[in-house]
């Protein structure tokens, strides 16, 4: 999955190179706001097990910095985001492996979950009144998705593991130009990726279990024309 990653980085670089020779203006751009990762799901594939981790997060925050190129109504651009959000608790569902099902106890979790990603972004401009634009945007890239420290708060043993994966999103915002080349950004975004497999080493007991992660942001940036 690593070489994914590379190959979509190259192939953002390649085609923002290619076409900024023909674009009406370039840009950079910075944004950051709130974001909630909806409530994560891990569900064991160990082989005499079938039970799933149902996490509770907290409120965190997305970064994103872009560059871009400006074609009239539609923009392309390469785009490196992080998020962050801290574990708040987590339940049990299913059944272990001698059969007996987990009991509804809900137990307060140390930790976070972040994710470093790489996308390729398209947007379509609709031009209103007072040099306000509304936008549509979606893209496809990869993402490094992090579990730090991850622990029940009277645990003394944590784990931290890191996976690979295909992401996507889509969002919508609108642009109020500030100053000279200078655009007031607001967007909301959703981000999310397909199922993955995760592997960790728990107490000398190795685990396989997959998940995905899904969030909802609000940002608020600007967008600065070279």
């Amino acid at each position: 999955m690593k070489k994914t990653l590379s190959l979509i980085a190259a192939v953002i670089i390649t085609g923002f190179t290619s076409t900024s020779a023909q674009a009406e203006g370039q840009y950079i751009s910075g944004m950051g706001g709130a974001s909630w990762i909806q409530n994560l799901q891990i569900k064991s594939t160990y082989s005499n097990e079938n039970y799933t981790d149902n996490y509770k997060l907290e409120t965190g925050f997305s970064l994103l910095g872009a560059i871009g190129c400006n074609h009239g109504n539609y923009r392309i651009e390469g785009e490196l985001g992080y998020q962050r959000s801290n574990l708040k608790s987590l339940a049990y569902s299913g059944f272990d492996e001698y059969g007996a099902p987990y009991s509804d106890t809900s137990y307060n979790m140390n930790g976070d979950v972040s994710v470093v990603s790489i996308m390729a972004n398209g947007y379509y401009d609709i031009p209103l009144a007072n040099n306000i634009k509304l936008y549509a945007t979606a893209g496809i890239g990869g993402a490094q998705v992090s579990f730090e420290n991850i622990a029940q708060t009277n645990q003394n043993y944590s784990y931290s593991i890191k996976e690979t994966t295909i992401a996507y999103q889509i969002g919508a915002g609108f642009t109020k130009p500030i100053a000279q080349n200078v655009s007031l950004d607001v967007r909301y975004r959703y981000f999310a990726t397909p199922d993955f497999t995760v592997n960790w080493d728990y107490k000398g007991k190795d685990y396989s279990n997959n998940t995905h992660i899904s969030n909802h942001s609000l940002l608020l940036g600007m967008r600065v024309g070279l």
